[in-house]
C-alpha cells in the first residue's frame, strides 16, 4: 500500500517519544539516588510514554508490513493502555505535588510511599483494562456500522475513553487550582512574616504559577481536541481529521520528559554522568523538592 504521509508522521512523532523517554528511564534505572516518591512517579510516566512510541512505531510496521486484523487490534488495545497509563501517571504526579504542599510535614512519612505505589497500581491496572477492552470483544470488525473514528474501536469505547480524559482533566484542574491558592498562600504568610512585601515574592509567585498554566494547557491542547472530536465525530469523515487531531495529541508524550524529567537538576545531574562520565564533582546542583513545579 502506499505510504500515507500522517502516518509517517506518526511514526517519526513514535521514534521521538521512544528515544526521548527510553533516557529517561534509563537515567532513573541507573541513579539509585533518584528513588524518591517523584521520581518513581516520573519514572512511571516516562515507561508509559515509552512504550506509547514504541505502539506507535509498531503501528506503523504491522499496518504496512504485516497486515492483519488481529495485530491491528492487538497494537490499538497496546496504544490505548500506554496512553491511558500516560495521562493516569501525570493525574498521579498531580495528587503527589498536591499532597506535598498540604502535607508537607508527613510528606516523606512510609503512608506517602504506599500511598504512591497504590495510585500506580490502580493507574496502571485500569489502563490495563481498557487496553485489554477492543482485544477482548469489544471492537467493529465483524458490526462495521459500529465504528468510530478510531477503528477498530466502537463509538461507545471511545465514548468511555473520552469520558474518563475529561474526568482527569477536570480532576487535574481542580487540583492546580488548589496548588495556586496554597502558593500564593505561602508567599503572603512569608511576606507577612518578614514585615514587608518584596518583589521577589510577586516573581516567585508569579513564576510558579505560570509554570502550573503551561503544564496543565499544554496537557488540554494536546488532548482536548482529540477528545472532543472522538466523542462528536463520526466514521464517514474524513480520515484526515482523526489524523490532524491525533498526531497533536501524541506530542504530548514527547514534553512531557522536557517538563517533568529534563528540567529537573538531579536527573541532568544524573543524565551528565550517564551519558560521558565525566561530570566534575565542584558543579554545584540545588536538590529539587518534590512540591517544585
Amino acid at each position: 500500500a502506499a505510504l500515507n504521509p500522517w502516518d509517517v508522521m506518526l511514526c517519526v512523532s513514535g521514534t521521538a517519544i521512544a528515544c526521548e523517554n527510553a533516557l529517561v528511564v534509563a537515567i532513573i534505572c541507573y541513579s539509585p539516588a533518584l528513588r524518591t516518591p517523584m521520581f518513581v512517579l516520573v519514572g512511571s510516566l516516562a515507561t508509559a510514554d515509552l512504550l506509547a512510541g514504541l505502539g506507535l512505531i509498531l503501528n506503523f510496521v504491522f499496518q504496512y508490513v504485516i497486515r492483519s486484523e488481529t495485530v491491528s487490534l492487538l497494537t490499538v488495545g497496546f496504544l490505548v493502555a500506554s496512553f491511558a497509563a500516560s495521562v493516569s501517571s501525570l493525574l498521579a504526579i498531580t495528587v503527589d505535588r498536591y499532597l506535598s504542599l498540604y502535607n508537607a510535614l508527613t510528606y516523606y512519612s512510609e503512608r506517602t510511599v504506599l500511598c504512591i505505589h497504590t495510585m500506580l497500581a490502580g493507574a496502571w491496572g485500569v489502563s490495563l483494562c481498557l487496553g485489554l477492552l477492543p482485544v477482548l470483544g469489544w471492537n467493529c470488525l465483524h458490526d462495521r456500522t459500529s465504528c468510530s473514528v478510531v477503528r477498530p474501536l466502537t463509538k461507545s469505547n471511545v465514548t468511555l475513553l473520552s469520558a474518563s480524559f475529561f474526568l482527569i482533566f477536570l480532576i487535574m484542574l481542580h487540583l492546580y487550582i488548589e496548588i495556586c491558592k496554597i502558593v500564593c498562600r505561602h508567599a503572603h504568610q512569608i511576606a507577612l512574616q518578614q514585615h514587608f512585601l518584596t518583589a521577589s515574592h510577586y516573581v516567585t509567585t508569579k513564576k510558579g504559577v505560570s509554570t502550573l498554566a503551561i503544564i496543565l494547557g499544554t496537557f488540554g491542547a494536546s488532548w482536548l481536541p482529540f477528545a472532543i472530536y472522538c466523542v462528536v465525530g463520526d466514521p464517514d469523515y474524513p480520515s484526515v481529521y482523526t489524523y490532524a487531531t491525533l498526531l497533536p495529541a501524541t506530542y504530548n508524550s514527547m514534553i512531557n520528559p522536557i517538563i517533568y524529567a529534563y528540567r529537573n537538576q538531579e536527573i541532568q545531574r544524573s543524565m551528565w554522568v550517564l551519558l560521558c562520565g565525566c561530570f566534575q564533582a565542584k558543579v554545584s546542583f540545588r536538590s529539587r523538592s518534590p512540591s517544585d513545579v
